[in-house]
């Protein structure tokens, strides 16, 4: 008999070794499979039956967190996602249990996109002031997010000597271990050449931490990490008084891939500018850029 908890580490091995997955999807996958084993109490796979992941799906529509929100729809499609991958390494190894293929997707909702306007993102990028390092560094660090449309994750694994500010191009590792060029403009070169020369450590990591005292020691980690990202952001957000939307680094992201395709950029580039595996993930935008729809709105709609 195959014992599912010893599957699921033995996949979670497959997924590192054979598949090449990064921490994160490990991290991810192994909480996902977790919270359906917890919930089936079975120990062998030949036990999961049709019934068994029904009730399942109906307790993940029904879960709640702490404030009585329910799980988005994508969330418990990552979840059912997990448990098809799962099977289909299942049978892969012969080991005898409901086949993938029977499961189906739920249809998850439309989502929102938050974007900021042309005068929006001008007032964000302008709002670090003064010349010291920290201003500096969060000129260079916005610009960055805009220009390239990087991951915020991507950004805080960044190393400065990976940086080549002349060609203005570098090579990120993004989502599925998958490398792809972005790209820098010119006024982010320009800020991020002038935070660079103004630091004295020797912490390899582009973005960093600075201390009160402005004194760097020799053994100090000091590399960002996405929430302390995301909190710089947000203040900058307050300064410039963007009201109404809660501003992230994704929502740079979004930003950036809404200015490509409002100015003509084709989906399939944009696609490939923000590492997105499939063009229907980057297909969320075109309902905020198709200027045409206004247009046909405009020209035909109430005539008198």
């Amino acid at each position: 008999m195959a014992d599912l908890r010893t599957l699921k580490v033995q996949y979670l091995e497959h997924l590192e070794i054979e598949k090449n997955r990064s921490p994160k999807t490990l991290e991810n996958y192994g909480r996902y499979l977790d919270r359906f084993l917890n919930f089936a109490k079975i120990k062998n796979a030949e036990d999961l039956d049709d019934e068994r992941i029904r009730q399942y799906r109906l307790h993940l529509n029904r879960l709640t967190d702490k404030n009585g929100k329910p799980l988005m729809k994508t969330t418990q499609n990552y979840h059912v996602i997990a448990l098809r991958n799962f099977l289909k390494y299942l049978a892969k190894r012969g080991v005898k249990s409901v086949s993938a293929e029977k499961i189906e997707l739920g249809r998850a909702e439309d989502r929102h996109v938050t974007f900021l306007e042309h005068t929006e993102l001008d007032r964000l990028l302008n709002a670090p002031d003064g010349s010291g390092l920290n201003a500096l560094r969060d000129r260079a660090m916005l610009r960055m997010l805009f220009s390239t449309g990087m991951r915020v994750s991507e950004l805080c694994s960044m190393d400065r000597n990976k940086i080549d500010v002349k060609r203005g191009e570098l090579s990120v590792l993004g989502k599925g271990r998958k490398i792809r060029l972005v790209f820098l403009s010119d006024d982010a070169k320009d800020y991020i050449a002038q935070y660079l020369t103004k630091r004295t450590d020797v912490d390899e990591a582009l973005f960093i931490r600075i201390p009160k005292s402005g004194k760097f020691g020799k053994d100090s980690d000091l590399r960002l990490t996405p929430r302390s990202i995301q909190r710089i952001v947000q203040k900058y957000a307050i300064k410039a008084g963007i009201m109404g939307k809660h501003v992230s680094p994704h929502t740079l992201r979004h930003s950036y891939a809404t200015d490509l395709l409002r100015n003509g950029a084709d989906i399939r580039s944009v696609q490939a500018m923000l590492g997105h595996s499939s063009v229907t993930t980057t297909q969320i935008y075109t309902h905020v850029t198709d200027t045409q729809l206004r247009e046909i709105h405009k020209k035909f709609h109430d005539k008198k």
